[in-house]
């Protein structure tokens, strides 16, 4: 694997697409000045900044005072693209039906027993009694999944954006993997978390795929991205950007996804590309 002095840059950068958690924030969640100043840059040079995260669009407060001009997010892995320039406004939801979302529960419950559940609706979060309480969503709806996806409850009919699965004691990528192989037909399974806790999408819907939608629509081919991540859900976008980076502190499959590695997010990995695309400019 190349390291950030020698990974081929593309011979033009259009648009740079990036994580958050463990990629862009630190650990502290918080936006380094040295960052800040690199995407303000980047956008200065005409390239266009994408925040590309599994978060929803109400927990993006971590950059939304800083997005200056960049202010598209594609949120829960690919589900909802928003503008945080205009309160988060949805541009496009890819929901994950909530026939799926029943089959795939039904399937976990039966291979995992012990597997609890949230569901993330485009309204808001709510889980199962025995799901670890979101603290940030102080307002959520506790009740076992199935009542939680029929059209009256909580949710009143609104697109559901994901699922979580939750695991106390299988290992993550273990996890992962049996989801994957029992029930990966019926709806697209990932994971961002160090713990064994898994985000289930609507069939085909990644970071990947929603930020393809989105380059097409600017006429931006994947060969002018350049994308960053640290974790299984960014494996799908590495793969598809023209140039892509892994962070020092990624997963190894984000590595071998990758074509070149960075510094941790600690160190600014992100800036450190940023500021060499634009000085080859």
């Amino acid at each position: 694997m190349t390291s950030v002095t020698d990974a081929p840059l593309p011979a033009v950068t259009r648009l740079i697409a990036t994580d958050l958690d463990g990629t862009l924030l630190r650990d502290d969640k918080t936006l380094s000045d040295r960052t800040v100043a690199a995407l303000a840059a980047a956008e200065e040079a005409g390239i266009e900044v994408f925040f590309v995260t599994g978060r929803p669009a109400r927990w993006m407060g971590v950059v939304s005072d800083h997005v200056q001009g960049h202010g598209m997010a594609i949120c829960a892995n690919g589900a909802a693209v928003v503008d945080l320039r205009d309160d988060g406004r949805p541009l496009l939801v890819r929901p994950l039906e909530r026939e799926a979302a029943l089959a795939a529960i039904r399937a976990l419950r039966e291979v995992a027993p012990g597997t609890s559940f949230a569901v993330e609706f485009t309204t808001g979060i709510h889980y199962e009694p025995a799901y670890p309480p979101f603290h940030l969503d102080p307002g959520a709806t506790v009740a076992v999944a199935e009542k939680l996806l029929q059209a009256d409850s909580s949710g009143s009919g609104a697109p559901v954006l994901k699922l979580l699965a939750h695991h106390a004691e299988l290992a993550p990528d273990e996890f992962l993997a049996l989801a994957r192989s029992t029930a990966g037909d019926l709806a697209s399974f990932t994971r961002s978390s160090p713990t064994a806790l898994l985000e289930v999408s609507g069939p085909g819907v990644s970071k990947a795929s929603t930020l393809a939608l989105c380059c097409a629509e600017r006429g931006i081919d994947p060969a002018e991205v350049v994308a960053f991540g640290d974790m299984p859900n960014d494996v799908e976008m590495l793969g598809w950007a023209g140039a892509s980076y892994a962070m020092g502190n990624a997963h190894p499959d984000a590595v071998a996804a990758a074509s070149g590695v960075t510094v941790t997010n600690n160190e600014d990995g992100v800036a450190v590309v940023v500021e060499r695309i634009l000085a080859a400019g």
